[in-house]
């Protein structure tokens, strides 16, 4: 019984071990054929060509991170809603109302962005 037990997960053993040999040696052979020479120019950040006028570390307001985690509730939204209106008759009706729990609750996140004032571009 216990030789069942881990005959199953031979193949993810051998799969973790391999990946973990891939990336060690993509690692090591950037490490060894990389070159190391410093320059005034590779420690300049990159402006299309154009010398960096300013500092190159900026802050960022915080409104823009509220658009990113918005964009990744809804895009994480659209990963559950895409299979689930595939298969939409062969799921039954608990899944229907689950479904639109999930979309209230959603809706309320975005109507709570909305009256703070989140989603007004300034």
């Amino acid at each position: 019984m216990i030789t069942d037990f881990f005959a199953d997960y031979v193949a993810v053993l051998v799969a973790a071990i391999l990946g973990f040999a891939l990336v060690g040696t993509a690692l090591i052979a950037n490490h060894i054929l990389s070159p190391h020479q410093e320059s005034r120019a590779k420690a300049l950040s990159y402006e299309c060509g154009m010398l960096p006028i300013g500092r190159s570390r900026t802050q960022v307001h915080v409104r823009y991170y509220l658009f990113a985690i918005l964009f990744l509730i809804f895009d994480v939204e659209a990963v559950f809603l895409f299979p689930w209106a595939v298969t939409f008759l062969g799921v039954g009706e608990a899944a229907f109302y689950e479904m639109v729990l999930f979309i209230i609750v959603l809706g309320f996140g975005l109507l709570y962005a909305w009256k703070k004032g989140v989603l007004n571009w300034r």
